[in-house]
């Protein structure tokens, strides 16, 4: 399902997923009347800008929260203009599976947002590069994050954008066992090698974006 109050943007997305073999059961242009379809017939995914009418604010991360307290199994991406800090960490807090936030020119590079969508629907998460890039800037001289060297934090980033162990290993150019290593320290560091329930590459990810 789509929610998106730019018409142009609205159809565009209805076209590229149908075409990609998705089946869009629904494409509305207000937060409401998202819940209400989602109410109806819960999709497996729901694609939502952030900011819709009434007042353009955080009606559609409204909406995001609402379904993913009320339809846990329903994955949802959230689309924004801009980066926001704030509703990342909001988004993210409670649970950081099935979950995706794009930067919205980040749709026009179709096989970026075809595997965001993808590997939500596979259970995982996906951050936007440039909203994880942002954040490393701004928690660079935060603790715990500080005690982490330039390749495990270039790890944990790389994590952060929902990225499996295989695909780390492969952006970064280094091999599994490296991977396995630095992220083994990564939890060390940020005491979570004892962590119990929530998974802990989940929960690095929530502390690397509440830092």
């Amino acid at each position: 399902m789509l929610a998106e109050d730019s018409t142009l943007l609205r159809e565009g997305l209805i076209r590229l997923l149908t075409e990609e073999g998705h089946e869009v059961l629904a494409a509305v242009g207000d937060a409401a009347a998202l819940l209400r379809e989602v109410e109806a017939q819960p999709p497996d995914i729901v694609v939502v800008d952030i900011r819709m009418p009434p007042t353009h604010t955080d009606e559609g991360l409204r909406a995001a929260l609402e379904i993913r307290k009320r339809w846990p199994p329903v994955g949802v991406l959230v689309l924004s203009q801009h980066i926001e800090r704030n509703y990342a960490a909001q988004l993210l807090t409670s649970n950081a599976e099935r979950v995706g936030y794009l930067l919205k020119d980040r749709v026009a590079q179709v096989e970026e947002f075809l595997d965001a969508l993808d590997r939500i629907h596979a259970g995982g998460a996906a951050i936007d590069p440039e909203v994880v890039r942002q954040l490393v800037i701004r928690t660079t001289h935060t603790d715990p994050l500080a005690r982490l060297t330039p390749r495990e934090r270039s790890v944990l980033e790389t994590l952060a954008q929902g990225h499996t162990n295989a695909a780390i290993s492969q952006k970064l150019h280094i091999s599994m066992s490296t991977v396995e290593k630095n992220l083994n320290t990564i939890f060390d560091k940020l005491e979570l090698a004892h962590a119990t329930g929530y998974n802990r590459r989940i929960l690095a990810v929530l502390r690397y974006l509440e830092s």
